[in-house]
């Protein structure tokens, strides 16, 4: 999965779930949660196995570990030889894949719905057998080195982004990329990741959720014979870092070969686990949908094809983490146009929302949309195991889900503002702004490269 789709697949926000439809909990004596959505419309399901581990567990010197041993769980095992887990799937018409986030790392498999215990079978022999040979860890290291200078290094808006959250967080581990810094890459053993995988990857460590066409005592059934032998490990998990108070705005300049200058201002922002109120997260999802919610909404309409100052300007937040965030906005000036002219048309939209209630009208015509698009995720059974583990893996509850779209719902215009004059204000923001050097030049035939 390439880095901007995982990123894209990552930010995704929990999704309403089918009010006639069950999920069903289990959970087995050594731990494991099992949670089954049953769906069927179709013969075909998704599972997928959530470990509660990911880059926000790692302390500097180790970042990157959580996401190289997404790796090599595919390099073998004591009955499987490397790749052999991919080539099985294969073999039985399916797809699989896993990806690695700040808060978990998740594997899944698609099939056809009279075989999940083949799934079953290689996941439970992966938990805890995985044979993280010397060989295979020095190999895939180096494909992990050049995905991190194809994805971020050769990448300016993707390198912005880093660099920005490394300067916005003082304290918090998200202030480390996923894919992990450089020198803790170069310097990473194969012992380092052994540890990692028998600390982390435990059934009481990890959260299986099956959607699709099959009866949960099924699914209970085969987890019991295929994960219900392994054992439990006594978990340790690290003390979640306080952020300290930001005390003014932060900037930093960002000089990379790029086509053209981007601009990267961050507000942090609470999580529903964090806020003082529990609607101040579902207001500012809707704060970020008034502004960038389509075609229609104020950035593309008043800066895009309005002012035109922005060839694209963006927001984005995200509610559903381990540990508080922030608000996103992101933009790259129109031609004739400059960071700093952008930025200011940014800041004079966030400004608004501050002196100006967003008017019912619009809110619901807001609303509207963000809540079709929510429902409309759901056809996807993928998207619907993805929220039930996503919530689950972050360290709340499943059921919040159901109520995701009521919550939006319940947001009024006051709150919005309310949100808006808390949080978007200078001494929470930080800015990184890309200046864009010169291109190398593409080698020709009278001068080829070395």
């Amino acid at each position: 999965m390439s880095y901007r789709a995982l990123m894209l697949l990552l930010c995704l926000s929990p999704l309403p779930l089918n009010a006639a439809t069950t999920v069903v909990e289990y959970t087995l004596a050594n731990g494991l949660k099992i949670l089954v959505k049953p769906d069927h419309r179709a013969p075909i399901l998704t599972s997928q196995l959530w470990y509660h581990i990911g880059s926000s567990y790692e302390h500097e010197g180790i970042t990157g570990i959580s996401h190289a041993l997404e790796h090599m769980m595919f390099q073998g095992t004591t009955r499987f030889a490397p790749n052999e887990f991919s080539h099985i799937i294969a073999q039985h018409g399916g797809e699989e894949n896993a990806f690695t986030g700040n808060d978990y790392t998740a594997y899944y498999e698609n099939l056809a719905n009279d075989r999940l215990e083949i799934a079953f079978e290689l996941e439970a022999e992966r938990m805890r057998q995985l044979t993280l040979g010397q060989t295979e860890f020095a190999k895939e290291m180096e494909v992990i080195k050049e995905e991190r200078r194809m994805r971020t290094d050769d990448d300016p808006q993707a390198l912005v982004y880093e660099r920005f959250a490394a300067v916005a967080y003082d304290v918090s581990p998200y202030r480390h990329p996923v894919i992990g810094w450089a020198n803790d890459l170069e310097q990473l053993q194969a012992h380092e990741l052994r540890e990692w995988y028998r600390q982390w990857y435990a059934p009481n460590n990890a959260t299986l959720v099956v959607a699709g066409d099959i009866a949960p005592e099924q699914v209970l059934a085969l987890a019991t014979t295929h994960f219900g032998p392994l054992k439990a490990e006594v978990l340790t998990p690290p003390k979640l870092p306080l952020e300290p108070e930001q005390r003014g705005e932060k900037r930093l300049l960002v000089k990379a070969p790029a086509k053209e200058p981007y601009v990267l201002m961050g507000y942090k922002t609470p999580v529903l686990r964090t806020a003082a109120a529990a609607w101040e997260p579902y207001a500012l999802e809707m704060l970020a949908s008034v502004l960038d919610g389509g075609s229609s909404a104020r950035f593309a309409r008043e800066l895009v094809r309005g002012q035109q100052l922005a060839a694209s300007v963006g927001a984005s937040y995200d509610a559903f983490e381990r540990l508080p965030g922030m608000l996103l906005f992101d933009a790259v000036p129109a031609n004739g146009h400059s960071v700093a002219e952008v930025e200011q048309a940014v800041r004079a939209q966030i400004a608004r929302l501050h002196t100006e209630l967003v008017s019912d009208a619009e809110l619901a015509r807001v609303r509207t949309q963000v809540i079709a698009a929510e429902i409309y995720k759901q056809d996807a059974l993928f998207a619907q195991a993805l929220q039930l583990g996503r919530l689950v893996a972050v360290g709340l509850d499943w059921r919040l889900g159901e109520q995701y779209v009521a919550q939006l719902a319940a947001v009024t215009p006051a709150q919005i503002q309310a949100v808006a004059q808390k949080y978007l204000i200078p001494d929470r923001l930080t800015v990184a702004v890309l200046e864009p050097q010169p291109l190398a030049a593409a080698p020709s035939a009278d001068n080829p490269p070395l």
